[in-house]
């Protein structure tokens, strides 16, 4: 029984500890849990809010890593299958001084990869109030594309609200047309969509925040809600009805690393409506836990607490 439910491909991470050296020449890594919707649900787990994450593993030590992880970070693992047909996936990620990290993924032919769609039929909806969504696992391969259209057509039928974030992969996809061909209808599904304005550019031709949301709004008739991520800058939020606002993003000190800061909006974003905040106060909690993520060298590291949340909040003089 769980309020959140997401779907993806974990991948155990090893990050460099050693700054601004090629992944060719580091020689020191640490090993974390990886992955665009595992890290969501960590952060809604974190947050103090159940969470089920389904994907599959293989029966490797990585995917014994990947399983110890969740449980650690108190995500349901009721609909995690395992093989031993097919390996976990990993990747290589360095670290940098300023910029985005270089990754190098080994993921091709991967356990989730062969994931099938029929684990799905045992999921229990009946306490679930939000699922998130992103473009990366139906790009893994063509199962795992049936089994994510299969899974939106099980929330639509038991009505769960859900957010998908594009979360462009270029490198997973056959070619660029397929990939924005096909994330653009799977985004039609979702009630709220959650496109960066660099992939704005990408997916329909524009990097103006309004013409983004006013492409999403109109491209399927369950989406309600367009919230375009400006980076620093915050947010920009457009509804079906019209209405329209920018919630100010937040000033860190020091940037560590960018990875995992998108997923890291969608976690406040998720947590705060499931609350039943409104909308401009879960953007404001979604800025906020971006701007934390970005702090810290993991992807889902920096991802709070309650408590550390609300001494961000205060800190930044936001009530």
């Amino acid at each position: 029984m769980s309020e959140f439910l997401t779907i993806g491909e974990p991948i155990a991470l090893f990050g460099s500890e050693e700054v601004d050296k090629s992944l060719k020449d580091a020689l020191h890594f640490q090993k974390f849990l990886a992955g665009a919707e595992v890290n969501v649900a960590v952060g809604v787990s974190r947050l103090g809010h159940s969470s089920e994450y389904i994907t599959q593993v293989g029966k490797d030590p990585f995917g014994e890593f990947i399983i110890d992880r969740l449980h650690e970070n108190k995500i349901g693992t009721d609909y995690i299958s395992e093989t031993s047909d097919f390996w976990t996936a990993f990747q290589l990620k360095d670290r940098v001084s300023e910029g985005d990290p270089s990754i190098f993924y080994f993921r091709k032919g991967s356990a989730a990869a062969h994931f099938e769609k029929e684990v799905l039929d045992k999921i229990d909806f009946s306490d679930v109030k939000m699922a998130h969504l992103s473009g990366i696992f139906p790009a893994i391969s063509k199962e795992a594309q049936t089994a994510f259209r299969y899974l939106i057509q099980l929330l639509e039928e038991h009505k769960i609200r859900t957010t998908f974030d594009p979360n462009l992969r270029p490198q997973l996809w056959d070619s660029e047309a397929e990939m924005v061909e096909t994330i653009n209808d799977l985004a039609s599904h979702a009630e709220i969509v959650l496109p960066g304005i660099n992939e704005g550019e990408i997916l329909m031709g524009s990097r103006e925040p309004e013409a983004i949301a006013d492409f999403y709004l109109n491209n399927g008739e369950a989406t309600q809600t367009v919230i375009v991520k400006l980076g620093t800058e915050g947010a920009y939020v457009k509804q079906k009805d019209g209405t329209s606002f920018t919630v100010p993003g937040f000033k860190v000190a020091k940037v560590v690393d960018t990875v995992g800061a998108g997923d890291g909006f969608a976690v406040g974003l998720v947590t705060a409506l499931i609350e039943g905040k409104d909308l401009k106060d879960a953007v404001i909690r979604a800025n906020a836990i971006g701007a934390m993520a970005v702090q810290s060298p993991g992807d889902n590291d920096g991802y709070p607490t309650p408590t550390e949340l609300e001494a961000f909040l205060k800190n930044q003089k936001v009530k």
